[in-house]
């Protein structure tokens, strides 16, 4: 050709268009239940299904699920609260992800302490709901990319009341309603705010903390969480989702 480039080979021109269509299929498939679950419950979540497999096949026996979904008015505000206190105090006004937060954990870990994660309570619904455990940065990179899609397309409150309703709480229990009634003894609606931080204490390893049974770890954890909730200016804070 004349003063222009040579034309690109038929074969990489073919491999774009199948690149640029897979994506398309990839988006469409993937944005459709994430419209869908802005408003229909999760009838599961893939770490509850996960969890299940786990269990059912360890051979120590059938493994329960406990799991039944609250709507935002039948939970109590203080768990809402302790969650945010606990997990993300900057979820009301973050986009997706708190890097300052991600910094701090990297400093903590680096020095051998406690392992602390620097997730938000977006992307830990959207690894939670869609994806599985892990550290590939395959894992990582669809967890951002369900993270963006949720923080566009479901309001703040949404995405806190289906953490909420699939947060994993103890071992087979997920959400409010199961952590309330079977570690407390009480419906999730009547939690009071020391309750309420007791369950958000143990959300860092529910395998291994009991809100029923609370170690002395557990119990500071939850003394800490309602001192931050006050801090954070009680049910007021609620007001800003």
């Amino acid at each position: 050709m004349l003063n222009g480039a040579a034309p690109a080979p038929a074969g990489s021109l073919r491999l774009r268009v199948l690149l640029q269509r897979f994506l398309l299929v990839f988006f469409l498939l993937t944005l459709l239940p994430v419209i869908c679950l802005r408003w229909l419950p999760p009838p599961a979540s893939a770490f509850m299904i996960a969890d299940w497999l786990g269990r059912t096949f360890d051979g120590k026996g059938k493994a329960a699920i406990h799991y039944r979904w609250v709507e935002w008015k039948g939970i109590s505000p203080h768990l809402a609260l302790a969650v945010m206190a606990a997990e993300d105090q900057k979820f009301p006004t973050h986009g997706g992800f708190d890097f300052a937060a991600v910094w701090r954990a990297f400093q903590h870990n680096r020095h051998g302490r406690r392992l602390r994660g620097g997730s938000t309570i977006s992307q830990q619904v959207a690894k939670n709901l869609f994806l599985w455990s892990g550290r590939s940065y395959l894992r990582k990179g669809l967890e951002s990319y369900f993270t963006l899609l949720l923080e566009l397309a479901w309001p703040k409150q949404r995405i806190l009341e289906v953490y909420l309703n699939i947060a994993q709480f103890g071992e087979g229990i997920y959400g409010a309603d199961a952590a309330s009634r079977r570690l407390l003894g009480k419906a999730p609606a009547g939690l009071t705010p020391a309750k309420a931080a007791l369950l958000a204490a143990v959300l860092p390893n529910p395998r291994r903390f009991r809100a029923n049974t609370p170690s002395a770890y557990v119990q500071r954890r939850a003394r800490w969480i309602q001192g931050q909730m006050r801090r954070m200016g009680g049910m007021g804070f609620l007001g800003e989702l």
